[in-house]
């Protein structure tokens, strides 16, 4: 059989990826592979539609797909993701439907799992038959058993493919509904934004159609006291390179090269407040979008935004895209932001989409919003931990700049530091073991758990 690798790295030959590809070649040796490096030659795609309709025969003619990616920001790379847009807008699905399917990657496993749930979705959306996800951490390759687990996890990819066996559909199609066009009204109130820098961004692009002016019927309740910017404004060469320079001393490869970095510096970081307005594309936002998320990386690890006001305006079908507000909320979380929510056009009703912007310009000027930040949920809780342990550990020498914040900000919070709380699990696993307390144990452990919150609830 012949397989396409769809390969998403932009280091091409160098991606950490590929080289579970290139392995899994050798130890089937009767299929032929064909590596088409898509994330890293997306510009001389974007403007040789000769070099695009190449890859879609490539694509046309093999047996089998496999998308393979680095994770950048929860997801693919921007460059990667900008092929999956040209794909759509250049009538690529045909190339793409019928083949099997699956997907590999690479990370310390931050958010893998909303990455392949958009790859998945991508490949229902384009009528493939999709085999599964395999998300693997970067080096293991280097171990024996994880070899053993990537070539059993391939082979039955391809006896799929040989096969032709039947796949259900996961995601179901985006609904389309009909034309709406919102058109702000003039606002019922305009409120004083105290002196607060209130930044907006928006991409503006299609397909949405809608999100300039929700950001223009949220500015007037501001009363125009928001500074706007269209992400085609700023100077953004392209994507993130995965260089991991930034990870020494946050410097980035691009500095002085475009103005991304001044931007975010200058605007981004100086704002109070910030609203972020985009459009569906695919099951993403915009390429624009990701590349904007993906290149504040030269910060790595360390939240830029901590306290400040952040709302999303999202045109298009969010409320069928669960994996698309997960993202956005986790990257709430894990920037330390005072989240004041979503406002979309999904209602399809002017007054009620007046309504949602109105009372959200009150939130991002309420100072009730700016004394409040929520409690991290699983979203954020977890991925601080990931990075604990992977800064601490493995990537330490890469990332030394994330190193020197964790150390600042006494993020090392391991558990094996807390001395008192060892020795009472000592103490308390060694009395367990004895009949007479651990019956006493069983009978008194619910109201015991309780009863330091009671004094503190029934403190007056």
């Amino acid at each position: 059989m012949e397989i396409v690798v769809l390969n998403g790295s932009p280091k091409g030959e160098l991606g950490v990826t590929l080289q579970y590809l290139r392995f899994a070649e050798r130890k089937f040796p009767g299929h032929r592979f064909r590596y088409l490096h898509v994330a890293q030659g997306i510009h001389r795609l974007e403007r040789d539609e000769g070099a695009f309709a190449a890859v879609m025969d490539a694509v046309g003619k093999a047996d089998g797909v496999v998308w393979a990616f680095p994770l950048y920001y929860m997801l693919v790379c921007s460059q990667y993701k900008r092929f999956i847009e040209l794909v759509f807008a250049r009538g690529g699905r045909g190339a793409f439907a019928g083949k099997y399917a699956a997907a590999v990657s690479t990370s310390v496993h931050f958010f893998d799992h909303t990455a392949h749930a958009y790859i998945h979705g991508i490949c229902d959306d384009l009528g493939m038959a999709y085999v599964g996800g395999y998300s693997a951490a970067m080096y293991d390759l280097a171990r024996r058993r994880e070899r053993e687990r990537w070539l059993t996890f391939f082979d039955s990819f391809l006896d799929a493919a040989r096969r032709r066996a039947p796949t259900a559909r996961v995601h179901p199609p985006l609904p389309e509904g009909a034309p709406f066009t919102y058109r702000p009204s003039p606002p019922a109130e305009t409120l004083n934004t105290g002196g607060m820098r209130v930044l907006v961004v928006k991409d503006g692009r299609p397909p949405g159609g809608n999100v300039d002016a929700m950001v223009a019927g949220l500015v007037s309740y501001l009363g125009g006291g928001a500074e706007v910017f269209d992400l085609a404004q700023i100077d953004i060469k392209g994507g993130c390179l995965g260089c991991c320079r930034c990870g020494l001393d946050n410097t980035c490869q691009y500095l002085g090269r475009d103005g991304y970095i001044d931007f975010y510096e200058h605007k981004v970081k100086q704002a109070d407040a910030l609203v972020l307005a985009g459009a569906v594309h695919d099951r993403y936002l915009s390429a624009r979008w990701k590349a904007f998320f993906d290149r504040s990386f030269y910060n790595t690890h360390v939240p830029t935004l901590t306290g400040k006001r952040l709302a999303y305006l999202v045109s298009g079908p969010l409320g069928h895209l669960p994996n698309l507000r997960e993202i956005l909320s986790a990257y709430a979380e894990f920037e330390e932001v005072n989240p004041v929510g979503f406002v979309t056009d999904e209602a399809q009703d002017g007054e009620v989409i007046d309504a949602l912007l109105g009372e959200t310009a009150r939130r991002l000027v309420d100072p009730r919003t700016a004394a409040y930040r929520p409690p991290m949920t699983f979203l954020g809780v977890g991925g601080h931990k990931i990075f604990r342990d992977e800064i601490y550990g493995d990537l330490r020498f890469v990332f030394q700049a994330d190193h020197r914040y964790y150390v600042k900000n006494r993020l090392y919070d391991f558990p094996q530091g807390r001395y008192r709380t060892r020795m009472r699990n000592l103490v308390m696993m060694t009395l367990l073991r004895i009949p007479a307390f651990r019956r006493r144990f069983l009978k008194e452990i619910k109201k015991k758990m309780v009863e330091p919150l009671q004094r503190i609830a029934e403190t007056k």
